[in-house]
């Protein structure tokens, strides 16, 4: 998985930016957020990327901001919420919006953006209410949560990624993944979950 792209920004527009970097031109679908903060073209800048793989397709998201990307991270870790809802939220909202949205449970809010029906913004709440007002509580204490939401959430969505190729659908991987991490912890690897799952079934 590519954490984050560093080069020359070749193009960009509202949706999407070209990175250069040594001569490879990356294509990276980016938030409103992001682009609002991008400098001129032919600067030097870092996006914090995920790839999504598909069978059709590879595609880079690209952030300015590691917490973007980790909310992001969070956002299409919820089940029915996919790269391209998630990256509709956070440039509909601010992290800090769509953060205190779902503390707060305001499902209305997060219903409200484009994409988002009634029962995946009520899952969005319900799944990561906890999880944020825990992390509200370790910033408060001081431990920087983002690099831990990161690395935890990349595993699960490579180890995702990976069953989705190897012929899983998404939707029982998930569910896979999700009773691999009940037993044993959100703490493991890519390739524990991914060999967890593949001895499950």
């Amino acid at each position: 998985m590519i954490a984050y792209i560093d080069g020359k920004l070749a193009y960009k527009d509202p949706a999407q930016a070209i990175l250069d970097v040594n001569g490879i031109g990356y294509e990276i679908k980016i938030s409103l957020a992001t682009y609002s903060k991008l400098p001129a073209e032919e600067e030097r800048i870092k996006l914090y990327t995920y790839q999504h793989i598909k069978e059709d397709a590879h595609t880079l998201y690209g952030f300015l901001d590691p917490n973007e990307r980790a909310l992001f991270m969070l956002l299409i870790s919820v089940s029915g919420i996919g790269p391209g809802t998630g990256i509709v939220m956070v440039s509909s909202m601010s992290v800090g919006e769509i953060r205190q949205a779902i503390v707060q449970e305001d499902v209305r809010a997060i219903q409200s953006i484009k994409g988002v029906g009634p029962k995946t913004a009520q899952r969005v709440v319900l799944e990561l209410r906890d999880r944020l007002r825990k992390d509200e509580l370790l910033a408060k204490a001081g431990v920087d949560t983002v690099p831990l939401a990161r690395a935890h959430n990349t595993n699960r969505a490579e180890a995702l990624a990976a069953l989705v190729t190897l012929g899983f659908a998404r939707a029982a991987a998930e569910k896979t993944l999700d009773t691999i991490q009940s037993r044993h912890g959100n703490d493991l690897g890519v390739e524990a979950l991914i060999k967890f799952a593949l001895k499950s079934n």
